[in-house]
């Protein structure tokens, strides 16, 4: 026997211009421009210039059709917009590769690549022609870093495989070594210990600390990586200058060989979404230009719609033209208007961000930073917290002082000893100075630190101390001594 049930839900919908805006307001001014051009080349009716202020019969026309009223007011169930990538025929990116505006020559940084510079000192060697094949396909498994991670094994199996080529292990190690001759120093190790031993052995091996550090990294690397300085010394009998200079010589070697060339050869320029200006001590926001193009809706294309309006409405082919043609012109009005959208709350939202922490604006003295969170700016500008959150994320703006992420401003706060509220930023400009400034041979332990931030005013718990201290990138104590 059925039943029959009801059962009462809550859905968030999103109709499709709430979407196209959301997904115009996370990508940075970088990939803007390509966004738009990406669309420009999908919908016919949307072009580049200046919007038209006239509106001409068509429109009106079309403002007052019941069908594209229908459409424009059509809501999206948020499950279906997650699980699909186009609505009604229009495909919404919500990225793009940036391009430069006009067609251009523009100057870029060239760069001579570890590969290049591998594989030409590779044609000055002796080797025979098995040993060049081996050679090349060696090269071509050396990471950017400069490492060589394949086994040898997995590479011999590759080379049987896929070329015919028989080889061994110990063959293709006659070969490697021979590559570990090229410069960089360091080049085809297989691990951070070959690496440093590699270097190291081009160094005079005559020179008494030249030996220390070999012995080091052969026998008791390990606890070298541990920073048992002491338990090393004591056991290669070393003074304690012989021991300072060693750790000296292995800390200015080169852990990744492949970073002296860089395998990037591809200049990456960083584009602010904001540039404020002081203007005689007034602050003074603008929008990057290019978050503000001039679209509209292609006006041929709109009267190619008027003169299907007034054929035969009977004729099938008529009928799906115009219902192409409209959903085009649609998706175009609802693209400029996401445009605008995105450009009316950059500008709210960062001329918020600016009022709150005008202090640091005026001189970029980070100590001026106030505590603020993204519901703060949420609360002023009358939005909600996650729009907040696309906004700060991948925008930046450009200061007299530097290039800072919008991310950078937000921060939690404490409370001092005289109940005034500090950035956390600030506390942790605190706790890197004594950090810095501490013993070498004796670092500050968390708890010390704590104590020590606690005397001067700044009342935080031992596991933040830690959780501020991984977040500067600073090992614990242990890690941090020095001979």
């Amino acid at each position: 026997m059925q039943k029959l049930i009801l059962n009462q839900s809550l859905l968030q919908k999103l109709s499709p211009q709430q979407i196209q805006f959301i997904k115009l307001l996370q990508i940075p001014t970088a990939e803007l421009e390509g966004r738009i051009k990406e669309e420009i080349e999908i919908n016919p009716a949307l072009e580049e210039g200046a919007e038209e202020i006239q509106k001409n019969e068509f429109e009106a026309e079309f403002d007052e059709d019941s069908d594209y009223d229908d459409r424009r007011n059509d809501e999206l169930d948020i499950d279906g917009y997650l699980n699909q990538d186009e609505l009604n025929g229009y495909k919404m990116y919500g990225d793009g590769t940036f391009q430069d505006e006009e067609e251009r020559e523009m100057p870029m940084a060239s760069r001579h690549t570890l590969a290049d510079s591998l594989y030409q000192q590779f044609g000055f060697l002796l080797l025979t022609e098995q040993q060049r094949l081996l050679g090349l396909h060696l090269l071509g498994s050396i990471e950017g870093d400069g490492y060589l991670r394949r086994p040898l094994r997995s590479i011999a199996n590759d080379l049987a495989f896929t070329q015919g080529i028989y080889t061994s292990e110990p063959e293709l190690e006659k070969v490697l070594h021979k590559i570990q001759t090229l410069e960089p120093a360091g080049i085809g190790a297989r691990d951070l210990p070959e690496c440093l031993l590699l270097q190291l052995r081009r160094k005079k091996q005559s020179d008494l600390i030249v030996q220390l550090a070999i012995q080091v990294i052969e026998h008791y690397f390990e606890e070298f990586s541990k920073k048992h300085y002491e338990k090393i010394q004591k056991r290669l009998g070393m003074s304690q200058e012989e021991a300072r200079q060693v750790l000296l010589l292995i800390t200015r070697l080169n852990p990744k060989p492949g970073s002296v060339e860089g395998d990037d050869d591809r200049a990456h320029y960083l584009t602010p979404d904001f540039i404020l200006i002081n203007n005689n001590g007034r602050l003074e926001v603008t929008l990057n230009s290019r978050n503000a193009p001039e679209l509209r809706v292609n006006r041929s294309f709109a009267e190619m719609l008027d003169t299907y309006h007034k054929s035969d409405k009977t004729n099938k082919n008529i009928r799906e033209t115009v219902t192409f043609v409209k959903q085009k012109l649609d998706s175009a009005k609802w693209f400029i208007d996401a445009i605008k959208q995105r450009q009316a709350t950059l500008m709210r939202t960062m001329n918020a961000i600016l009022r709150y922490q005008y202090d640091f604006f005026l001189d970029g003295d980070e100590n001026r930073l106030r505590p603020m969170i993204l519901k703060d700016i949420a609360t002023i500008i009358e939005m909600d917290v996650s729009t907040v959150s696309r906004v700060a994320s991948s925008k930046s703006i450009q200061t007299e002082f530097g290039l800072y992420p919008l991310k950078y401003f937000f921060s939690e706060g404490i409370s001092t000893e005289s109940g005034e509220d500090v950035s956390s930023r600030e506390v942790k400009n605190i706790l890197r100075e004594l950090i810095e400034t501490e013993p070498k041979r004796k670092p500050f332990s968390d708890d010390k630190l704590e104590k020590m931030l606690n005397e001067k005013g700044y009342f935080i718990a031992r596991r933040t101390v830690a959780k501020y201290r991984e977040q500067l990138n600073i090992p614990v104590a242990r890690l941090r001594k020095q001979i």
